[in-house]
């Protein structure tokens, strides 16, 4: 797809990654194509969101065949800039860094972990997921070694003062925040908020949706 210069609503970008994931589920089980009709039937999206979706991107399916589900599969990661190869790092080795760390696909997905950093004596020095715990005082060499890319922050309200400015020096591209806080960077350096407590109350809001007498 060739992307249009106009800029795509976060909403649509947001979309893009439920696409990507269900086309690779359709590509596993060895099914072609499909058409906007059939993607909206699975999705649940209407099939005129999905084409004004991928016309963002300058791309349709063709009339009377439909989407050809690799190349637009590919298309997609292409979009995504999956493959770049980014150069992450995790700061913060506690239970949810630990778990970022060992759940998380980063290599599938298009993402190198190289580094995972913590200031708890304690924690320096063990292994999580083949890659040794750091001091975050090794940041700054280690990032200008490893030309990081991302930088993964599963820390506490308390530490990320102290931590962001110093990633943003080091010209960090991106930040995906965990520290349930929002933050404040330059416009050069991409910024995703994870607020996960936000998802739980979205889930209460369906609960009470459906059942408005608490049934």
């Amino acid at each position: 797809m060739k992307q249009d210069k106009r800029e795509v609503p976060i909403v649509v970008v947001k979309r893009l990654p439920r696409y990507y994931r269900y086309l690779g589920e359709l590509l596993r089980q060895g099914i072609t194509r499909i058409s906007s009709g059939e993607l909206s039937a699975k999705m649940g999206v209407t099939a005129s969101q999905i084409r004004q979706d991928f016309n963002c991107f300058g791309g349709f399916g063709q009339q009377g065949y439909g989407y050809n589900i690799e190349k637009l599969y590919n298309e997609i990661a292409g979009i995504l800039g999956l493959s770049h190869g980014y150069k992450t790092i995790i700061i913060g080795a506690g239970h949810l860094g630990h778990a970022l760390a060992n759940h998380s696909n980063f290599a599938k997905r298009g993402f190198e972990l190289v580094g995972i950093f913590d200031k708890n004596p304690e924690l320096i020095g063990t292994i999580i997921h083949d890659l040794p715990v750091r001091s975050v005082d090794e940041l700054e060499s280690f990032c200008a070694a490893q030309s990081v890319d991302i930088a993964i922050l599963a820390l506490p309200k308390s530490a990320i003062e102290m931590v962001v400015p110093r990633l943003v020096q080091l010209k960090i591209k991106g930040l995906w925040n965990f520290s349930y806080t929002d933050i404040a960077v330059p416009d050069s350096v991409a910024v995703e908020n994870v607020h996960l407590s936000d998802g739980l109350m979205t889930l209460s809001y369906k609960i009470t949706q459906a059942n408005p007498k608490g049934e």
